[in-house]
């Protein structure tokens, strides 16, 4: 999945104006991660995926889409939802702060 940035124009009655942009970025809602943790990215919705980056204490991520994949227990319960929170980036839905149990972004395709 990829996040491209959106350009609105808006124009006054004259038809002249200034581009208002927006990114999908600036629109997104972040969640923290778990306090104390350092958390593993993989590069798949798993613990079998390689680790591409760790996330240190203190983080919050935008989640893009989320899909099922390895259960795994953490912080805030077991789980098999994988959040995306880059292009080729997912952490385990249970270190990260969504307030929910379920699924509250659309599944990754």
């Amino acid at each position: 999945m990829s996040v491209e940035p959106v350009e609105e124009v808006e124009r006054d009655k004259e038809g002249a104006g200034m581009p208002l942009v927006t990114t999908l970025a600036a629109a997104a809602t972040y969640y923290s991660i778990a306090p104390g943790v350092r958390l593993n990215v993989r590069s798949g919705p798993g613990t079998g995926y390689p680790i591409v980056k760790v996330l240190p204490e203190g983080s919050r991520v935008a989640i893009h889409c989320q899909t099922p994949g390895t259960w795994v227990t953490g912080p805030y319960g077991t789980t098999n939802i994988w959040d995306n929170i880059a292009t080729g980036q997912y952490v385990s839905d249970s270190y990260v702060n969504t307030g929910s149990d379920g699924y509250i972004r659309p599944r990754c395709s």
